[in-house]
């Protein structure tokens, strides 16, 4: 049985997870001069909150040292600086090396968008116990996250429904049923964030983190994005240029793409990954219990499938295991080669008429907790996404790329291309079709894209080298599986990582790691 805590964690940096500190919206009229200037109270870290993830405070790191955190005021809107401000959550663990060779902090975030930086880095902490030589390691819970002025969406019951709907609408009144349930999630949104919903764009989390630098004691900002994280960094690449010290983006976004183009790549990278899955469990020598061939495999997932959108089965008491549930779970699952046991033993389980793994899959991925209560990744995740992106998609416009998308992947892209439509009623305007990423002047950034990434596919990494501008971006290839590339710990990746961020060696460009 997988273990829910490190799913949920694992999921962020494949996108999702929880815990956190302290914060919430703060009415004082601090101007932004004095925010620069403003002095952190570093206490250790508290249990996180449901809106985090739940669960116990982070554990003390190898040598007894505590995780530590503070929030930090930032002005709700940067339009207007020296207005209301809002607090944002941080969470460290000090350098563990010698004073003298610290370089600064590093700051990390983990993606989503919408996961809880706070939650995510002490579930990782020993996976970067190198670079804490060097560095004090910091996360945050961006703008409309967790506790920075998280966004509220609809209540946990309300989730519960809305995450076992038909997320495939086959004909009229399945159509009409998906997007009322769209509709009211968002208006929950609306009716629930309505101050802040202007206000989770990625240039307004890119401007916190300028803050957060100077707020931090640094010059530069030493930086290590991952999936959505990638994004958010070239943003501030972009924004503050000169500002950018030592920065590495991992399981890359394509900057260039719209949603569109986003959502059909992602149908291409998840279908990918599940035939990697399948020819994998099919080569084994002891062989696959899911299916005799990896064709077979793929069949029997289809079929599984069919009989659900029919018939769901038992899940996790009291709830059913539905198409949609099931697709999502085994979505989880693709994030990370080390989840295709939990695949094949939830696939075995269902076969047999048991749903309960596939749905703590799905649960990990939803953000939802053993107890029933929901982080707000899903409600940050569509404040910050239906902000920074200006398409908006109708039914009509779905239907007629259906095709498409089937054919890019005939079980995942149905799921993809009605997605389209979750932003099209959305209460405020897009920013643009995608993000601007171009960083003329920035110091070099680390660029680093998997073959086998589901959700990140490989492509966009060479596409934000060449957004980012020449002398800018450096590409490294991993040759593997899964979300991102550092933590699957190939030791070449790690070494070309870590030899740039603690001591300025840059790879060659174009250095491919198996």
């Amino acid at each position: 049985m997988p273990n829910p805590a490190r799913l949920r964690a694992a999921a962020l940096t494949a996108t999702a997870v929880l815990l956190t500190s302290l914060v919430a919206g703060c009415g004082d009229d601090a101007g932004a001069e004095d925010l620069t200037e403003q002095r952190l109270t570093w206490k250790d870290c508290p249990a996180p909150a449901a809106s985090e993830g739940g669960g116990s405070a982070p554990s003390p790191l190898p040598n007894g040292d505590r995780w530590q955190c503070a929030t930090m005021k930032a002005p709700r809107d940067w339009a207007d600086p020296e207005g209301d401000t809002i607090g944002i959550a941080l969470i460290r663990a000090e350098a563990s090396g010698a004073a003298s060779r610290r370089i600064g902090s590093l700051v990390f975030n983990f993606g989503g968008p919408g996961g809880s930086g706070v939650s995510t880095l002490p579930a990782f902490g020993k996976d970067y116990a190198t670079l804490r030589t060097r560095y004090d390691l910091v996360s945050f819970d961006p703008r409309g996250v967790g506790r920075s002025a998280g966004v509220k969406c609809e209540n946990d019951q309300r989730l519960d429904a809305y995450f076992q709907q038909d997320m495939t609408p086959d004909d009229a009144a399945e159509r009409a049923a998906f997007v009322e349930n769209t509709e009211e999630f968002n208006a929950a949104c609306e009716e629930r964030s309505e101050k802040m919903l202007p206000h989770v764009r990625t240039t307004d989390a890119a401007r916190d983190m300028d803050l957060m630098r100077q707020v931090l004691g640094d010059t530069k900002l030493h930086y290590f994005g991952i999936s959505y994280g990638t994004e958010l960094g070239g943003v501030y690449a972009h924004l503050f240029p000169r500002n950018v010290g030592r920065a590495v983006f991992d399981a890359v976004v394509d900057p260039t793409q719209t949603p569109e183009q986003g959502a059909l790549g992602q149908a291409r990278g998840f279908q990918l990954a599940l035939d990697n899955y399948a020819e994998d469990c099919a080569s084994q020598a002891e062989g696959c219990p899911v299916g005799d061939t990896a064709q077979d495999v793929k069949d029997r997932i289809a079929a599984l499938l069919r009989k659900l959108e029919a018939k769901p089965i038992p899940g996790v008491f009291p709830r059913v295991l539905t198409q949609s549930a099931a697709t999502n779970g085994i979505a989880q699952a693709l994030y990370s080669k080390d989840f295709w046991e939990y695949l094949t033993e939830g696939l075995e389980q269902a076969y047999d008429g048991d749903g309960s793994t596939l749905m703590l899959l799905s649960d990990s991925m939803n953000g939802r907790s053993a107890n029933g209560e929901y982080s707000n990744i899903a409600a940050a995740g569509a404040a910050i996404n239906c902000s920074d992106a200006k398409p908006r998609y109708s039914t009509d416009y779905v239907e007629e790329k259906l095709p498409e998308f089937r054919a890019a992947s005939p079980l995942f892209g149905d799921f993809m291309a009605w997605s389209m439509v979750s932003c099209t009623d959305w209460a405020v305007p897009g920013a643009a079709d995608h993000p601007d990423v171009g960083a003329a002047g920035s110091a070099p950034i680390l660029v680093v894209g998997n073959t086998g990434d589901p959700a990140t596919p490989y492509a966009g990494a060479r596409k934000m080298v060449d957004a980012l501008g020449k002398g800018v971006g450096v590409e490294l290839t991993y040759r593997g599986q899964g979300h991102g590339a550092y933590g699957s710990k190939n030791k070449c990746v790690q070494t070309a990582v870590d030899g740039y961020l603690l001591n300025g060696k840059v790879p060659a460009d174009g250095t491919v790691c198996s």
